[in-house]
């Protein structure tokens, strides 16, 4: 084994940390280190296995959450076939846009199989849509990953990433409506479309995305990103969403409030409520559990409206 660092071999460390913190086998044996030297390096817990011939760094893997997670893991198995296509939300994480239930544990590919085949992590299916590079990996489209993550997850799975890559200009809402066209067979034609009607570049956030699905389902009225000014035409807040033209409804993931700026950012809000409140508007905020449990919210809602 040649010079190492950290107890690793310090030109592999040095290839992992060219290639976003990922190799291969075939990466560490062109650096002479062979099997058993990997195998050691995986108990001491310097890299990760994430599939055979594929590791990931663990100072990255350890830092890693949700959406890393599985962009790292992509990168990796990419290294161990070249020849293949990162799909769904594999390509969606290489391009770091938020995720919402899809599996994080399994690699999407593209290559040239007969049939779809999932095995140990990795999904591999037949298809021959064109192909970009990011990040040294081969990958479809932004716009046909969102509806290919559509088609298999649902509605809300698609939008979160769609609403983040319009708000960030990394796709445009006319080159979702091609791949629509393209990909949505002729049955589920009003899942795309809804998909189209439903999406929004002013959404701030995940939260925000999910809060606007779920009014669309319980059947509210609203309008998102609403500036409310006093009698006097100054302005008091800009709002998630106005419901019914009489409830502000905000997405609150309550992490602005946490730190030592906490008790400020909450003094203020408190103030911002309460200028909310004497012009008529009454208030919901929505956090992650009540997303989860829809009646929840739906009573919440019902009772600021009957107010």
């Amino acid at each position: 084994m040649s010079a190492t660092m950290g107890g690793m071999n310090a030109r592999l460390l040095a290839i992992a940390t060219s290639q976003g913190g990922v190799f291969s086998t075939h990466d560490a044996r062109g650096v002479d280190v062979e099997d058993t030297e990997l195998r050691a390096l995986v108990r001491a817990g310097d890299i990760v296995r994430v599939r055979r011939g594929a590791y990931v760094l663990g100072t990255a893997w350890a830092t890693a959450e949700h959406e890393e997670c599985l962009r790292l893991r992509t990168m990796a198995v990419a290294r161990t076939r070249r020849e293949d296509v990162a799909t769904h939300q594999a390509a969606l994480a290489l391009r770091h846009l938020p995720l919402h239930g899809v599996r994080l544990d399994v690699v999407d590919l593209q290559g040239k199989v007969g049939r779809v085949r999932l095995s140990a992590g990795l999904r591999t299916a037949p298809g021959r849509l064109p192909d970009t590079d990011v990040d040294g990996v081969r990958c479809v489209s932004l716009e046909h990953a969102i509806v290919q993550v559509l088609l298999r997850s649902g509605l809300e799975a698609a939008l979160l990433p769609l609403d983040a890559a319009l708000r960030t200009k990394k796709c445009t809402l006319e080159r979702v409506e091609a791949a629509v066209a393209l990909l949505v067979p002729h049955t589920r034609k009003a899942l795309g479309q809804r998909l189209l009607e439903l999406a929004d570049a002013r959404s701030d956030s995940p939260g925000e995305t999910r809060t606007r699905l779920l009014l669309h389902d319980l059947g509210h009225q609203w309008r998102s990103q609403v500036i409310i000014c006093d009698d006097n035409d100054d302005f008091v807040a800009k709002v998630d969403f106005l419901v019914e033209g009489r409830v502000v409804v905000e997405f609150d993931g309550l992490n602005k409030y946490a730190g030592a700026q906490g008790h400020g950012a909450l003094a203020a809000e408190k103030r911002r409520e309460d200028r909310l409140r004497a012009l008529g508007y009454a208030i919901v905020r929505l956090t992650w559990a009540d997303l989860a449990k829809p009646d929840r919210a739906a009573a919440m809602l019902r009772r600021a409206l009957a107010a």
